[in-house]
């Protein structure tokens, strides 16, 4: 028989095996009440173990989500019970909340349950990351054959349209220039894919994410983003990122233009752009057997009407797109360059709020010549707030 003490000291083993998981675990009483929590349901809930223990379930999960019809099933059949892809959205743990379920009842305790949650997010991040290069991949088989195959019949076309046009008439000048301008269109798509083909290293360095921020929110505010509020949120004491800046800037452009056109027709027109340090996941960069992490987190969000759900699993893949005139480029790109760095780029969207998260590598000094500080002002220097 042990003694209370051996008991307790048990408990507190437990405790610590629980906490070191790598998944939200909870135990409920029989009136749905929390009765334990580690530590990783403390960040799934956002809320402290003494919190959560004056609380309901129910308190952050609508009560008609299946976890509760499995929660009684469980009860009642004194079993356990795996449920796949269960939707846990709710205002208080934010939308598109999907999750992989284990209950089970306490051994000792019946009318206790204890639910383990694995969240979907970091395996779905990682198909949508290979899905989003291997589409990246195709395009730039597709870029580097128009090149080829278009650009020099289009040049003899618009020759040949500027040399009529000598010698035709008023009616069909105005033909000969619209073959010229079409001709010309047309090369500047080719011209847009061809970024596909490029597959030369990219230079990286150090680099301060707050300022290619603060240089394209100057760019849109004076451009396509005129009259809208756009809220800053940085981290002031976020370390640079390791990236090539004009590319970020690029990407940064992209999802501005994208997020300005979204909130056009809204009164209350507003895009935020936040940075965060997070946990990241790892991930081989490309060319290199070497595993980064991913802690930078960097979003971009805006009160528009959302991306449809017929094409949002397929947001970034090339020639997608909403827009009667867009091409489809521009969101592929993005996630090119991205996944060019080793990162992971995601969208979550709904009618009023879409969001797009970047996670990337952060800057670690080496002692590498080739690597250079960060560029443009210190994080320390900016804080929060809006214009």
């Amino acid at each position: 028989m042990k003694t209370p003490a051996e008991f307790s000291a048990d408990g507190a083993h437990q405790n610590w095996v629980l906490n070191s998981l790598p998944h939200p675990i909870v135990v409920i009483g029989s009136d749905n009440r929390f009765v334990f929590a580690n530590s990783e349901a403390e960040q799934f809930f956002s809320a402290g173990a003494a919190y959560l223990a004056k609380r309901r379930l129910s308190d952050f999960i609508p009560e008609d989500s299946p976890l509760f019809s499995l929660v009684e099933q469980v009860r009642r059949e004194r079993s356990r019970i795996s449920e796949y892809r269960v939707d846990v959205s709710s205002p208080r743990l934010g939308s598109d909340r999907q999750v992989d379920l284990y209950v089970s009842t306490v051994p000792d305790a019946p009318e206790r349950v204890v639910i383990m949650i694995q969240l979907r997010s970091i395996a779905e991040k990682m198909d949508r990351q290979l899905t989003h290069r291997s589409a990246a991949r195709t395009v730039t088989g597709l870029a580097a054959m128009l090149a080829h195959e278009i650009r020099n019949p289009l040049s003899g076309i618009k020759g040949a349209a500027q040399l009529l046009e000598t010698n035709a008439s008023d009616e069909d000048r105005v033909l000969t220039r619209l073959i010229q301008e079409e001709s010309d269109r047309i090369v500047k798509l080719v011209d847009r894919m061809e970024v596909f083909s490029d597959q030369r290293p990219i230079e990286r360095s150090a680099v301060n994410i707050h300022s290619v921020l603060e240089h394209v929110k100057t760019l849109a505010k004076s451009g396509f983003a005129r009259g809208f509020k756009i809220t800053e949120l940085y981290d002031p004491s976020l370390p640079p990122v390791l990236a090539n800046r004009d590319q970020l800037v690029q990407v940064f452009i992209n999802l501005l233009k994208n997020a300005s056109e979204a909130v056009a027709s809204r009164e209350d027109a507003e895009i935020k752009l936040s940075t965060a340090y997070r946990p990241g996941m790892r991930l081989t960069v490309p060319g290199s057997k070497t595993k980064v992490t991913l802690p930078l987190e960097f979003l971009v969000e805006d009160n528009g009407g959302g991306v449809p759900d017929d094409i949002r699993e397929n947001i970034f893949d090339p020639f997608v797109t909403t827009k009667p005139s867009g091409s489809g480029l521009g969101l592929a790109l993005v996630a090119k360059i991205v996944g060019d760095h080793g990162g992971v780029i995601e969208c979550e969207s709904q009618p009023g709020h879409t969001l797009f998260r970047i996670l990337m590598p952060a800057w670690r000094d080496s002692g590498d010549p080739d690597i250079k500080p960060a560029r443009g002002r210190t994080a320390s220097t900016l804080g929060d707030g809006n214009t």
